[in-house]
């Protein structure tokens, strides 16, 4: 332990002991929470399907910084980097279309565990886990902007087998890794402009979700959990799979609801949601983001809105009900990066609520004690959160403070792609 952060952390640690506040039981409750790192930001949502890329589907990966993963092995290795740079055990999040089909024609709804073998002994073999996302998106059964909604029982079939068929890879995951897997699914379906019936295609859509669920997978294993959307690029006016769509689906077929940071009207946050949701709806699942205007999927970095999703959390005790993974690919930095902001501020904003003296702060309110309740929220802002934060990462060992900056350049230099 180096000696100053060392000092700075026994002087940081005597100041919120002062307050009320253990950093040590902080920090073990910190240790013990995983973040679930997607895929998508290491290659801009491309995946390994074909050599397309991404083709639409309301989704948009903006920016052209060198060096993104264009196989399996090259976004293994930069993940890798990424987890070597966050304090903490934490987990891998992939989408269908990063399955390895050694270079076979596999479409979406023949897609099998075997397909992603190499990453469940990858995940093995760090003590990941592993979540998975069907892929709505970027197909051509898929260009008309409807899948399980689809007017085309065709289509509506295609889509609840690739459904089914992402259940069990999932669940087989799950199996393997001893961690259950949860599954989230998002179908961007809906229309440019003013539809004439906004009834059929969400009757549709409920109709091929209870198919798809229909096989019950142990618990264990695997959790389904359903994702809504404001709007999307080609479905501006109506999303068949709105908040109220998918929170009255969660809540009826006991299924995750998924709550995603840009998915909302640009003046809503999903901090608030989280505890009127939470007594409908067993286990949620968030989707943590940065929207700039609109679901922008901008790095998450340490700002107000990631502050309250994670009070939200510690302060109703919602961390043993909440599943938490990140959603964002910025293809104008260096990817590894990225995901080690936007994780690393994930962590701290939840490491700054454990810091908070909740038994305190809860008395005063019910004693109508405002008062005092905004003087310490206010005098929390400037506590020594960032002497406790450089300790737990020397302690994890992981780079403190920028140093982890040296290393994704130098490991951008020797990899040069």
């Amino acid at each position: 332990m180096t000696t100053n952060i060392d000092k700075s952390y026994q002087l940081a640690r005597e100041r919120y002991a002062a307050i009320g506040v253990d950093t040590e039981l902080a920090l073990s409750k910190l240790s013990e929470i995983s973040i679930s790192l997607h895929c998508w930001q290491g290659d801009d949502v491309g995946g390994f399907e074909s050599t397309a890329g991404l083709t639409g589907g309301g989704i948009l990966a903006t920016g052209n910084y060198p060096g993104k993963a264009r196989t399996p092995h090259e976004l293994r290795d930069d993940a890798d980097v990424a987890l070597n740079l966050i304090p903490g055990k934490h987990r891998f999040n992939l989408h269908a279309i990063y399955l390895e089909n050694g270079g076979k024609k596999v479409d979406r709804d023949e897609i099998e565990p075997s397909h992603f073998r190499d990453w469940i002994d990858w995940a093995k073999q760090r003590g990941l886990g592993l979540d998975f996302n069907p892929t709505y998106f970027s197909h051509p059964l898929a260009e008309d902007g409807f899948t399980l909604s689809s007017a085309k029982k065709s289509t509506r079939k295609f889509w609840i087998r690739h459904g089914i068929a992402c259940r069990k890879i999932a669940a087989e995951m799950g199996k393997k890794l001893k961690t259950t897997s949860v599954v989230n699914f998002w179908m961007p379906d809906g229309y440019k402009d003013i539809p004439v019936d906004r009834l059929a295609p969400r009757k549709r859509m409920e109709d091929s979700l209870d198919t798809i669920f229909a096989e019950k997978i142990d618990p264990k294993h695997e959790l389904d959990a359903l994702e809504s959307k404001l709007f999307g690029i080609g479905s501006e006016t109506y999303v068949v799979g709105s908040h109220e769509f998918c929170l009255g689906y969660a809540a009826s077929r006991k299924k995750l609801l998924c709550l995603d940071a840009g998915h909302f009207h640009p003046t809503e946050g999903i901090a608030d949601k989280l505890s009127s949701c939470s007594l409908f709806i067993d286990r949620i699942l968030l989707h943590v983001s940065r929207p700039v205007r609109w679901d922008s999927d901008h790095v998450v970095i340490y700002n107000d809105d990631l502050r309250a999703v994670a009070e939200e959390l510690i302060r109703n005790n919602l961390l043993n009900r909440t599943h938490i993974s990140l959603d964002f690919f910025d293809a104008t930095i260096n990817r590894v990066a990225a995901w080690t902001i936007g994780t690393r501020a994930m962590i701290k904003a939840l490491l700054a609520a454990l810091l908070e003296p909740l038994k305190q702060l809860r008395e005063w309110e019910n004693e109508g004690d405002y008062t005092s309740r905004l003087a310490m929220l206010e005098e929390l802002k400037s506590m020594p959160l960032g002497a406790v934060w450089d300790y737990y990462c020397e302690r994890l060992g992981v780079p403190v403070g920028t140093a982890w900056i040296d290393e994704v350049k130098k490991y951008e230099a020797e990899t040069a792609r």
